[in-house]
């Protein structure tokens, strides 16, 4: 049979249903939809060769009209306690990326990104470096995953989009990402096991909480009032505080899923005491969790990590008023694990060639 599929279709973004479709078009027998699906999200095959079960000329035929997101590791870095592992992957584009394994006691957690670059301008974040690129296909960001669990051997039981880009600036890929990644006939990781960051695209929060997911939603915050957000965010400009917390409010009743705010400690801009007390003013009433961050320094900023002293004093005060707190424990540190470093340095260290 002829190629019959005017450009190539990403099949490890596809769901079954999606699945289906592309065999009937190929003129092929819509039950080995599963079976494909299977060889993608619970074998993780990156070649359709692979697929055994399938006939030589239904597997040729798939290859001749579909693509399978499959990446390649650049390079991999590993923390002194073996805790924390960064891969750098490239794209068939040859763009590069970036994700995290973190080991826990309570498993295996892998922050992904979502974007090639980004374009928020966040000032203490190096993903928005080198500007953005594209946005990630629904298969490229399961396939970080994907490899990840391959290379390490273990099963990934936590996923963070958190990396490289705003996930809700790539909104549909990222709920076909959700849906596919917690699907039971594929890696059946379970969407309360699930976190999305976000600068706070106040549109883009609503339309997720209409999909009515049941993944943790973290505002990356990082300011008690618009004035210091602001400095530190460009979105502020275009969403004040009031909005955007709003937006959360109705993430919140839609889903019934607690709230995480973000807050990446800056040493003498939004680290102050009476900061931390208009804070726990704002989020008074609300069902919200807040993860204190100590910022990584980028050489290309100088913004300086707040002192440990000053970190806890932001804790107590913010747990005085009785808001949940955490300090999230630094790990990687000694391998650039924040967003966007490794990205960074390959590319400076190409361009020099």
């Amino acid at each position: 049979m002829q190629e019959i599929i005017s450009e190539k279709i990403d099949i490890k973004s596809l769901n079954i249903e999606d699945i289906k479709k592309v065999l009937e078009t190929l003129g092929e027998k819509t039950f080995r939809a599963n079976q494909i699906y299977e060889w993608l999200h619970v074998k993780l095959v990156s070649d359709f060769e692979e697929m055994t079960n399938l006939s030589k000329v239904l597997r040729e035929q798939l290859k001749a009209n579909c693509s399978i997101a499959n990446l390649t590791v650049l390079n991999k870095l590993e923390s002194n306690t073996g805790e924390t592992s960064k891969f750098l992957f490239q794209l068939r584009d040859k763009n590069v990326l970036e994700s995290v394994l973190m080991k826990y006691h309570h498993g295996n957690s892998v922050c992904i990104s979502s974007q090639v670059g980004c374009k928020m301008g966040c000032k203490f974040c190096a993903s928005t470096l080198n500007g953005f690129e594209r946005n990630l296909t629904t298969g490229e960001m399961l396939d970080q995953i994907y490899k990840i669990q391959k290379i390490s051997g273990e099963r990934v039981s936590n996923v963070v989009v958190m990396g490289t880009g705003e996930p809700l600036d790539n909104l549909e890929n990222l709920i076909k990402f959700i849906h596919i990644i917690s699907d039971e006939k594929g890696l059946n990781i379970s969407q309360r096991n699930i976190t999305v960051s976000t600068c706070g695209l106040v549109d883009k929060i609503k339309e997720l909480a209409e999909e009515e997911l049941q993944i943790t939603l973290a505002l990356s915050l990082h300011a008690p009032n618009d004035t210091v957000r602001r400095e530190l965010m460009p979105i502020a400009l275009r969403y004040d505080l009031d909005t955007v917390l709003a937006a959360c409010e109705y993430y919140y009743k839609k889903t019934g899923r607690r709230l995480t705010f973000e807050y990446s400690l800056v040493e003498g801009v939004n680290d102050l005491s009476e900061y931390a007390k208009e804070l726990a003013g704002r989020l008074k009433g609300m069902n919200c969790h807040v993860n204190l961050i100590p910022v990584n320094p980028i050489k290309e900023r100088n913004y300086r990590q707040s002192q440990a002293k000053n970190i806890q004093n932001f804790k107590n005060i913010l747990e005085k008023y009785r808001i949940n707190v955490t300090i999230r424990r630094e790990m990687g540190t000694d391998i650039d694990a924040a967003c966007g470093q490794l990205r960074k340095s390959y590319i400076d260290k190409t361009m020099d060639y």
